[in-house]
């Protein structure tokens, strides 16, 4: 990290302090975020807190409990009917904001981020690697189709990804339409190069289809939060998305016994890190994806230490 960077974060962070006490509104909303900020955990200098984050393993890599994710930094956002979150998100998340808040993430003990392949990707993280000098870990978040199965997840292992996995849109998709043994090619193709390979999905349906037919995935992403805020499919189009609960989630992945990544854990941001965080590692999740600003690094660092701290209270073996 250069001195320049040091410079401008303190800058920001005090532009922040200030512009925030200028412009502080009274509406419900608003009291309810301020409530929340009161509650929240306070942190001085994070020197020295990449040391005792809680880490596990994939494979042979060492990985932070929580993942930073990268559906906000690629401008993506469940933002339920509103239309201008995303293009928002996309002005917000420049490329050095991005560096900004990957670089936090490494101060803060987080060392690895999913991200998802394209070219925007490939070159912010590059540049995070080699003029930053940052050395975040990638696991890539790849597409495939049925006449091509690896191209993205090979180009990501050749753009520096130290494990990939498919993404859980296309996984569900696959299981819906009778495709499940394709999935099994593409994870076979890929560990045959000795790099890991996972597969996610929405749907416990998807998980439950990727262990009867076994497709060799090293590890799964799977969809956990208490609301159950998409948590059974991309979208919440009708009551029938509703019909898998959290319990039935927690109890099949109870006879799962390959390291689970829980995602969604904070249903788009309508639940508090503390709760979301407790409860998707109560219940069996053994890393969790966390979309991030760099504003709220600090306090989710802190909250899963705390966690981390005391006694989970959890049934699940950990497979990781």
């Amino acid at each position: 990290m250069t001195e320049n960077h040091v410079d401008r974060r303190n800058f920001l962070k005090k532009s922040a302090l200030a512009s925030a006490g200028a412009t502080l509104a009274f509406g419900f909303e608003e009291k309810a975020l301020l409530a929340r900020a009161e509650e929240a955990p306070t942190a001085s200098s994070p020197q020295g807190a990449s040391k005792d984050f809680p880490m596990g393993k994939l494979g042979d890599l060492n990985v932070s409990r929580v993942i930073c994710g990268g559906n906000l930094i690629s401008g993506f956002a469940h933002s339920r009917d509103l239309i201008y979150v995303s293009p928002l998100l996309k002005q917000y998340f420049t490329d050095e904001k991005v560096c900004e808040t990957l670089e936090l993430c490494e101060e803060h003990g987080i060392n690895t981020a999913i991200l998802r392949y394209d070219q925007n990707t490939l070159r912010i993280i590059n540049k995070y690697w080699n003029e930053w000098g940052g050395q975040i870990q990638w696991i890539c978040q790849a597409k495939l189709k049925e006449n091509d199965l690896t191209s993205e997840l090979f180009g990501a292992i050749d753009a520096g990804a130290k494990a990939v996995y498919i993404h859980g849109g296309v996984g569900d998709d696959f299981v819906q339409q009778g495709k499940v043994d394709l999935l099994g090619k593409a994870i076979e193709q890929v560990k045959k190069s000795g790099v890991m390979c996972g597969i996610a999905g929405h749907m416990l349906e998807s998980v439950q289809a990727y262990e009867k037919a076994d497709v060799g995935a090293d590890f799964y992403m799977k969809t956990i939060n208490s609301k159950k805020y998409w948590s059974a499919g991309p979208m919440p189009r009708n009551d029938s998305v509703w019909a898998e609960t959290p319990e039935e989630t927690i109890a099949f992945m109870k006879t799962v016994k390959k390291p689970w990544i829980g995602y969604k854990v904070l249903g788009a941001g309508a639940i508090h890190p503390s709760e979301g965080f407790q409860y998707a590692f109560e219940n069996g999740a053994d890393f969790i994806c966390v979309g991030m600003f760099d504003f709220q690094i600090t306090e989710d660092t802190i909250i899963a230490r705390k966690i981390f701290s005391e006694n989970l209270k959890r049934e699940r073996a950990w497979f990781a």
